[in-house]
């Protein structure tokens, strides 16, 4: 069985943590955020996609205002690599909010394209959307 690894992050956003955690299950914000189709939704089952199909998965548990969790792949997994689950918690930070991250069993061979993916695709544009829109 290939390695797989866990990723960690946490980052702090200008933005209430339930806001944060409704733009990321709102497909139109989200799409906002990332200049990408998203599909997602709420409900445990719901399938998820973003990046034109480079990501995808299923919701399988949401916990409002605080927690989401997903089955969750890249297009650069291999075939026979099993899904990864992504766990996002949103918490409050002062007048901010941090999203913590937790991204376990990714891939030894794509670890590093998702760690970079994470703070180019997600955390800097989320920042830059925000500041538009303040």
């Amino acid at each position: 069985m290939a390695k797989r690894s866990i990723i960690t992050d946490s980052v702090v956003l200008p933005a209430p943590a339930g806001e944060l955690f409704e733009m990321y299950l709102d497909a139109q914000r989200h799409e906002a955020i990332t200049s990408h189709a998203v599909t997602i939704g709420p409900e445990s089952g719901t399938p998820f996609a973003a990046f034109d199909g480079m990501l995808s998965g299923t919701m399988l548990r949401v916990v409002p205002p605080q927690l989401i969790v997903q089955s969750w792949r890249s297009a650069h997994f291999h075939d026979d690599d099993p899904d990864s689950t992504l766990v996002l918690m949103f918490l409050p930070a002062g007048h901010k909010a941090r999203i913590h991250l937790v991204h376990l069993d990714v891939p030894a061979h794509d670890y590093q394209q998702v760690v970079e993916g994470w703070k180019t695709h997600y955390w800097q544009p989320w920042l830059k959307y925000l500041e538009s829109i303040r």
